[in-house]
């Protein structure tokens, strides 16, 4: 028994699929994903052994507690600063950050060089191919070059 109600899928739809399906898009999907997880990493790295190695360094403060109060009560630590209420510059907060962008910057400048110097040598693998204007042009030249030549008789 057929369907009274014909049912056919829209063309934005199909169009929609296409995209999702090629690689470009799925190499970014999986980019972001271990990206994500990179920086999980990086902030674990930055705020578990560097921030109390660098606080070490200067005397045992807490990096991530350094803070400015503007208006407030300033507390013992900034979050309870902030529960407080209290508006305050994260002093701490913004140095971790920049931290781990640097990591981060430094660890995809490692990567992205990494994957040119890949792919020039597979590009220097395969030998160039000439094409047709090319062919046409270094006829031309051939050409060229053997007017200009003396004449030898």
């Amino acid at each position: 028994m057929q369907s009274p109600i014909s049912l056919r899928e829209p063309a934005w739809l199909r169009e929609f699929k296409a995209f999702i399906m090629r690689g470009s898009v799925v190499d970014l999907a999986v980019g972001l994903v271990v990206g994500a997880a990179f920086t999980t990493i990086v902030t674990s790295f930055v705020e578990d052994i560097i921030n109390p190695v660098i606080g070490l360094a200067i005397g045992g403060v807490d990096f991530s507690n350094i803070f400015l109060v503007l208006n407030g009560e300033r507390q013992a630590s900034l979050a309870a600063t902030r529960q407080g209420g209290a508006a305050v510059i994260a002093i701490g907060s913004f140095i971790n950050t920049i931290i781990k962008f640097l990591i981060v910057s430094f660890a995809i400048f490692w990567v992205v060089k990494a994957l040119s110097k890949l792919r020039l040598n597979e590009l220097g693998k395969a030998p160039p191919v000439e094409t047709p204007t090319e062919k046409l042009l270094a006829e031309i030249r051939d050409e060229l070059k053997a007017q200009r030549a003396p004449r030898q008789g």
